[in-house]
């Protein structure tokens, strides 16, 4: 596995690990970011060259509702 799909990787297990013990928001965070950092890290495979403004796409959509999720679990958690 690449180093580029580490974060990914490690993001989507803490996220396993929140549906594990049944913290649901935190879990599609981490999932969401996760997803985030593996799609980013797939634009710059060659096989997917052709695909790469849709993935930029994805990314930005991605990091953009992860962004917005983390605001609404600390407006939750603390206000």
């Amino acid at each position: 596995m690449n180093r580029h799909y580490l974060f990914g990787v490690v993001f989507i297990g803490l996220g396993i690990y929140h549906l594990w013990v049944r913290d649901y928001l935190d879990a599609a965070l981490y999932c969401m970011a996760g997803l985030a950092f593996i799609v980013n890290a797939s634009t710059s495979e060659p096989k997917l060259a052709a695909y790469k403004k849709i993935l930029v796409i994805v990314t930005w959509v991605l990091i953009i509702a992860s962004s917005v999720l983390f605001l609404y679990l600390i407006q939750e958690r603390y206000f």
